[in-house]
């Protein structure tokens, strides 16, 4: 009988094995799937399963907007006009003068002309600082401006003010093409001489 004992704490041991394996086995498998749940979320809020051409439309929409605030930014608006004292109802004037003078044949004549020129306008210094940018640009357009003057022209009583109305047209129109803003409100002759 001693041995009918050991037999039957053997069978009350198998079970027990048995419990302990199944006990582990659920543990693992129960974590194996929270592991599994929490990558599939994590896929699916960062967007791994929407379809190709809907990643690629949120991608060109995205890509999109930031090209046009890129381009927002890069297009500052125009300069502003600048007022006289805090509470002042007229534009302040600011001047420039452009260094180097201005030189050119009359057509048909054998005269020349030769003149100083200084720009004016109510905007800030942004204006002047474009006029500098462009210097060469603006020394070119007043000089083929000046080039069409012809002899008869230069008789009239009002061709400097007709003359500095076309060079400031043409200043506009130069500083319009390359920064998209002109903001010359009056030209002077600081010097006119014609030989």
């Amino acid at each position: 009988m001693a041995d009918a004992a050991p037999a039957t704490e053997e069978v009350e041991e198998a079970p027990k094995k048995k419990k302990n394996i199944l006990l582990i086995l659920v543990i693992v498998l129960a974590s194996i799937i929270v592991i599994a749940g929490v990558v599939m979320g994590t896929l699916f809020a960062s967007g791994y399963f929407e379809h190709k051409s809907e990643a690629a439309a949120h991608e060109k929409v995205d890509e999109l907007e930031k090209e046009a605030e890129d381009a927002k930014e890069a297009t500052p608006e125009g300069p502003e006009k600048v007022k006289k004292g805090a509470e002042a109802t007229r534009f302040e004037n600011s001047y420039m003068q452009i260094d180097k003078e201005f030189m050119t044949n009359i057509t048909g004549s054998k005269k020349v002309m030769v003149v100083q020129i200084a720009l004016m306008t109510h905007y800030d210094d942004r204006v002047f600082d474009n006029v500098k940018k462009h210097e060469f640009a603006i020394r070119s357009g007043i000089l083929d401006v000046m080039r069409q003057s012809t002899d008869a022209d230069t008789l009239k009583p009002e061709f400097r003010t007709e003359l500095a109305a076309k060079i400031k047209e043409v200043v506009n129109q130069i500083l319009m093409k390359y920064e998209d803003f002109g903001g010359i409100e009056d030209v002077f002759f600081t010097s006119f001489v014609m030989q």
